[in-house]
């Protein structure tokens, strides 16, 4: 989308606030149908987030509200949405990667990742094995629901024991002797509830399965290949997390930038000391190198059908690390700017602080660092030896 001299500028105007296609620079990617989504969640979702993270919980017909605009499940094809469509009066035809990226980045600028996994965070993880390896009839009974609220879904994938050794995990789903169902026992763990963490609204809880008979034909895909739908899953929440975190780190820098404007120390504002500028002008070059980055990728998933396949796995793991070392320097000197204003709730630094408290969550979630790290080596040398490559 290239600017004109008429076209309305929206966001954020601050330097580095918002992606650079929100004002003034030219971009291939967006058109006006991805400015009608941003605006949408401007109305119907920022205004509220506050209240929902301090109340720890997104209300119900909120939930009921986001899911009938069509936002939370873009990716559910029409057949199974029943009358609900997409935002804004966008057809399912035009809608593509970018519009999602839009949502991420305006759910993510609320700057309360809570209320952002509250909406629609574990259902909008739990369907897409549905999507690609459930059968007809457990798409059509299932998916529709979830738009009118009747049916929500989980990934369990955390245990007591550990999270990201996911082929090691200790719940058991043992086959009937008349085949007719499976009795799963196990335990699936996030603690929820705990005072001064983040993530308040985000509903997450400690379950419990003891003998729980579930029938044989809710079996999603083929029995004993759950690990590799899994791994699957993991390339679009990981992907939806680095363009999380980098709105996030934006919004430190947003809030760190108009507070050095603001304060005086020493007889002149904060920002006319030349360490501070650096300091602005860092976490601007990291924000906008990332977020070309996320772009690249969501262009090649674009051209190939929307499909993040085994070929992006490495730099959707990478970018996701470095949407992470990214959020916790930005939250850094977010907080050495602001001073006591960033560690205290509400207020101007409110939004750094909250960050601060979310952040750690986003970078053992969805696979640990270490992990993922070592996954984008290896999975780029095979990839480099299947080319031929010499080494």
């Amino acid at each position: 989308m290239a600017p004109s001299q008429d076209q309305e500028l929206f966001g954020n105007l601050a330097p580095f606030a918002e992606p650079a296609w929100c004002n003034d620079l030219a971009s291939p990617y967006y058109n006006e149908s991805h400015r009608r989504v941003r605006q949408y969640l401007s109305e119907h979702v920022v205004p509220y987030a506050e209240e929902w993270e301090e109340n720890g919980h997104v209300p119900d017909e909120a939930r009921k509200h986001y899911a009938r605009s069509g936002l939370a499940f873009q990716g559910i094809p029409r057949e199974y949405s029943g009358a609900v469509g997409l935002p804004a009066g966008i057809s399912h035809e035009d809608w593509d990667i970018f519009h999602s990226l839009v949502v991420s980045h305006e759910v993510s600028r609320i700057g309360y990742a809570g209320v952002t996994v509250g909406l629609s965070g574990g259902t909008s993880i739990g369907i897409p094995p549905i999507i690609v390896h459930g059968t007809e009839k457990q798409k059509r009974d299932w998916l529709p629901g979830i738009f009118t609220g009747e049916i929500s879904f989980c990934l369990g994938a955390t245990e007591p024991t550990g999270g990201s050794d996911l082929a090691n995990l200790k719940t058991t789903a043992r086959r009937t002797e008349d085949g007719q169902a499976y009795i799963v026992n196990g335990h699936k763990v996030c603690r929820s509830h705990t005072a001064g963490f983040g993530w308040n609204a985000a509903d997450s809880t400690w379950v419990t399965l003891e003998n729980v008979r579930v029938p044989a034909d809710h079996l999603i895909g083929r029995e004993n290949e759950g690990f590799q739908y899994l791994m699957i899953n993991f390339n679009r929440e990981r992907f939806t997390m680095a363009a999380g975190m980098n709105t996030q780190a934006r919004i430190c820098l947003e809030d760190a930038w108009a507070y050095a404007m603001d304060r005086k120390t020493f007889g002149k504002p904060l920002f006319s000391h030349q360490v501070i500028r650096h300091k602005l002008a860092t976490l601007a070059r990291y924000i906008e190198s990332h977020w070309a980055w996320i772009e690249q990728i969501a262009y090649h998933c674009k051209v190939n059908g929307g499909e993040m396949g085994p070929e992006l796995a490495s730099r959707i793991a990478l970018a996701k690390v470095h949407g992470g070392r990214l959020l916790e320097l930005a939250s850094r000197e977010a907080q050495q700017i602001l001073g006591g204003l960033g560690y205290q709730r509400g207020g101007l630094g409110g939004r750094v602080e909250q960050i601060s408290r979310d952040v750690r969550v986003n970078i053992v979630g969805g696979g640990s660092e270490e992990i993922i790290t070592d996954l984008a080596v290896r999975q780029e040398m095979a990839i480099a030896l299947k080319r031929g490559a010499k080494l």
